[in-house]
């Protein structure tokens, strides 16, 4: 006996057990093998590579919505016949790692220069190894169905040298360029900064306005500041050119308080005459704006600050202040002396470090850039083409393009020592810069006068290749020519510029193809208020513990769920609840089903068979839900096709087919039975195989149960197709009409607190010929599940005194309830059901008579309001004439 039949013929337990599905389940597709592409050499491709993450920690809420999406992908898209490859990966994160290591060793009171660049990156390393494997350990509790053959690592050997490649073919190009230039600076990290990753924050600051007395005695001139501590590197004051109240003061010189130097008044039209004073002071070394003025016209650059954010020798009597302290000094100074002529609240943005939290300073330094107008000029124009990148949602496309189309040259270079090292070589004696993928010759020699470039690059240039560089370009790989362009990135909207755009233009400069075909942009998983998950609100949540408490599959499906592209989550342990009370729905549900197929093969399915109305029905509902989930899937609505699951397999499957499947399967017709256990068998399989992507676990320990094809897997099991000979839109005709009156009966049980054990008498009124032959061919479904003591079906029904009516579309229902009802209860609730069908009929006939809607909506919906309308009105005549019958 094989393994598989052995978990067969094995019974199911009582109750779903996920922490040892987990691990059994996990262990059994790891140890053979299915998570690997290749297995299918001729199949079609998919390609998603992981958006790596940081070796700085652990993985939080956030990253588990993120990889359980690509996931859900993954296993669809191999199912679907796919060689689908999901490529794992971690990212070095340069300042981030290196700042956590940097922590850990302050508490040890020692830093990194006390151990020196090679030791320190040991400890860098040990850092590394220790996170890679708790992230990879955290990727299996997901139950993520990763590559792991194909794990990479972005200073990996290879994916260093495509880092190389691209920084020498760019240099090559004079897309990269060595300067002297404002840049952002983090003066806690000691490095350079990129624009975004600096993040703006509110801040109650001041305005401070300073007079600066002319040279030759003959007045002052005002200006403003939010940060007069550097007004001790000013070299110019600026108005604009044709603003009359200055331009007889053009050329002159200003004599600069504290530090009494001359400086001159410029024109220039960068300063707004309408702002303040229009009269602007210049401090070319530490802010943007001023060093493009400055560049203009030629003026000294005076940085006044070290790289700790420390006042250095040209702040004069401030030399050795923190910039914060070096504020509030030179303010009072500037007051006693009547410079500082008035402070004013002032709240304004201020940029803060991404990974250290400190001020950012605007800071006149060397560093390396990429010119991004050429590279940004490519993406634009593939976008604009309608051969770019398809974002989801759409809107996201506009956001990235005002990003890419007001790129500024991005400064690659760090101050670090974990990371990319700069492949560029300076001559000590003349200057001279090499750059190459090797050492200029001669340099590894000791007494070489060639010393390599001391920074590292940024995390995100090499993050930038990820999608190419990681199947193993720049070779020309057997896994490049097969699983690139990859087919989608999943990611967070808080990522598009730092990442996304860089992957696309560097892709398009490398490899001539966009990197993805899609972006899929989820948002933030926020706590149940609302707000932003940190540690200060300790309102965190570890996947770990959702996992440890409800099951794997339940925290999947909850997050995968719950929301829409591009749209915030909250996250509700009660919804996780209610995940985990569905698996126990289906696993119940699967139970009832293997009881009744013992010794049921899947040779012995046959669907050619004998079928009734809830066998069509079933198949019918199957196949619309299958096709509708495919079709929702290729359009990553992933909650809708939640919704879809959910109401397919708690309603339709569970609570109506098989109760329904009872009264054959214990029936005494053996051929009716064969048929049901076809039907519940076929449904069963293939409805797992949709849960599948969802939850996997659930899911394969049901499976390996069923009698089903051969396949040793569900995860290749192939994923259900639409089939045109399901379609049997008369049997659903007739189950609707038939689940109509059974609740209809439950509905009035309820309403009368009568048990639904208790005996009672229906009698049924069709309203045509074609619904009384409905009726009369699953006159066993009404009398079981109404649960009648007698029952009387006629169209010419007369309805009795004295009792309970319910109207649906289709027929009228009574139920002589004597002694079980009050008539004025009775007469009561008629009443309100009148007002209710009243209120729809109104609003029917004010959608008719709304020459708008008429204008706008499609002929088939206009009618369809129309045939509401009037089964609202039929309804409304048949419960007035009723409450007629009970009040004469």
């Amino acid at each position: 006996m094989s393994e598989t039949q052995e978990r067969q013929n094995a019974e199911m337990p009582t109750t779903y057990d996920p922490t040892s599905a987990e691990r059994k389940w996990y262990e059994f597709w790891l140890n053979n093998g299915y998570f690997e592409a290749g297995r299918r050499p001729d199949a079609p491709k998919y390609t998603i590579v992981i958006p790596p993450p940081n070796v700085t920690g652990m993985l939080h809420i956030g990253h588990a919505l993120d990889f359980t999406l690509q996931d859900i992908l993954i296993r669809f898209k191999r199912m679907q016949g796919f060689d689908a490859l999901w490529l794992p990966g971690t990212d070095h994160a340069g300042i981030a790692t290196q700042t956590k290591v940097e922590q850990k060793l302050r508490e040890e009171g020692l830093s990194r220069y006390d151990l020196g660049r090679e030791a320190f990156l040991e400890k860098v390393w040990e850092w590394k190894d220790h996170y890679a494997g708790t992230i990879r350990e955290q990727w299996s509790k997901m139950g993520l169905s990763l590559d792991y053959s194909r794990e990479r690592f972005t200073l990996d050997e290879g994916l260093s040298k495509a880092v190389r490649e691209v920084f020498v073919r760019l240099y090559d190009k004079g897309l990269i360029y060595r300067g002297k230039r404002i840049i952002n600076w983090d003066p806690a990290a000691r490095t350079a900064l990129s624009d975004i990753e600096v993040e703006h924050k509110e801040v109650n600051g001041h305005l401070y306005h300073l007079r600066y007395p002319l040279a030759d005695g003959g007045g002052y001139i005002t200006v403003a500041t939010t940060r007069p501590e550097t007004m001790l590197g000013d070299t110019a004051v600026a108005v604009h050119p044709e603003d009359d109240r200055y331009t007889h003061l053009i050329g002159k010189m200003i004599m600069l308080p504290i530090v009494n130097r001359e400086i001159p008044i410029i024109g220039d039209e960068y300063v707004e005459k309408d702002f303040g004073s229009g009269a602007v002071k210049i401090t070319p070394a530490h802010d943007p704006n001023d060093f493009e003025v400055g560049a203009r016209h030629d003026l000294p650059q005076i940085t006044v600050m070290d790289e700790g954010g420390r006042m250095n020798e040209h702040a004069g009597p401030y030399q050795g202040m923190d910039r914060a302290d070096c504020r509030k000094a030179i303010v009072k100074d500037m007051q006693e002396q009547g410079i500082c002529v008035g402070i004013e609240d002032h709240v304004h943005q201020v940029g803060h470090s991404e990974r250290s939290g400190a001020v950012v300073e605007p800071y006149l330094s060397t560093q390396w850039f990429v010119d991004m107008k050429p590279l940004a000029a490519k993406a634009i124009e593939s976008q604009k083409s309608g051969e770019g990148v398809h974002f989801v949602p759409d809107r996201f496309e506009k956001i990235y393009l005002q990003w890419i189309e007001n790129v500024r040259d991005w400064c690659i270079s760090r101050q670090l020592w974990w990371g990319h090292r700069i492949p560029a070589w300076h001559h000590e004696a003349t200057g001279e810069i090499y750059v190459g993928l090797e050492a200029p010759e001669g340099a590894d020699q000791e007494g070489s006068p060639w010393k390599q470039d001391n920074d590292v690059l940024d995390t995100w240039f090499s993050s930038a290749l990820w999608p190419f560089s990681t199947l193993g370009w720049p070779e020309d790989t057997a896994d490049l020519k097969n699983y690139y362009p990859t087919g989608v990135l999943v990611t967070g909207y808080d990522i598009i510029y730092f990442w996304v755009a860089r992957m696309i233009f560097t892709a398009l400069e490398f490899t001539e193809q966009i990197p993805f075909k899609d972006v899929l942009i989820h948002g933030l998983v926020r706590d149940a208020e609302g707000r932003k998950m940190s540690k200060s609100l300790g309102n965190g949540v570890d996947p770990l513990d959702v996992i440890q408490q409800y099951g794997a599959d339940a925290m999947r499906y909850m997050i995968s769920t719950s929301s829409t592209p591009g749209q915030d989550l909250r996250f509700r342990f009660e919804k996780v609840e209610q995940a985990r009370n569905f698996a126990n729905k289906i696993w119940n549900a699967s139970r009832f089903a293997l009881m009744n197929l013992e010794g049921f093969k899947h040779e012995h399915i046959d669907l050619a068979g004998e079928l009734s109305t809830a066998d069509r029905w079933i198949l019918h509902r199957f196949n619309e839900t299958a096709r509708d989930i495919t079709r929702l899937m290729e359009s990553y609505e992933f909650g809708e096709t939640g919704r879809l699951l959910y109401n397919f397999i708690w309603d339709d499957l569970c609570d109506w087919y098989i109760e329904f499947s009872k009264l054959t399967l214990y029936g005494d017709n053996p051929a009716a039975k064969k048929s049901t256990q076809s039907v519940l068998a076929y449904v069963l399989d293939r409805t797992l195989r949709l849960l599948h992507p969802f939850m996997p676990y659930l899911s394969e320990e049901i499976w390996q149960h069923l009698p089903h094809e051969p396949g040793e897997t569900i995860m290749l099991a192939s994923w259900p197709e639409y089939r045109g000979d399901f379609e049997a839109a008369s049997s659903l005709k007739e189950m609707e009409l038939l689940m109509e009156a059974i609740r209809a009966v439950r509905n009035v049980r309820a309403e009368v607190n009568v048990s639904p054990g208790k005996k009672i008498e229906l009698l049924l009124k069709p309203t045509g010929e074609a619904e009384e032959g409905i009726f009369l061919r699953n006159e066993i479904y009404v009398q079981r599940f109404c649960n009648t003591s007698a029952y009387t079906l006629d169209r010419a029904l007369t309805a009795p005194d004295k009792a309970m009516t319910a109207i649906i579309t289709g027929a009228e229902l009574y139920f002589p309830l004597a002694g079980l009802i009050d008539i004025a209860q009775e007469i009561a609730r008629l009443t309100k059901e009148v007002d209710t069908l009243n209120a729809e009929v109104d609003r029917v006939e004010k959608k008719l008579s709304n020459e708008g809607y008429l204008a706008k909506a499609p002929a088939n919906v206009v009618e369809q309001e129309r045939v509401k309308g009037q089964d609202y009105k039929d309804k409304r005549d048949k419960v007035l004439a009723r409450i007629a019958e009970l009040q004469g």
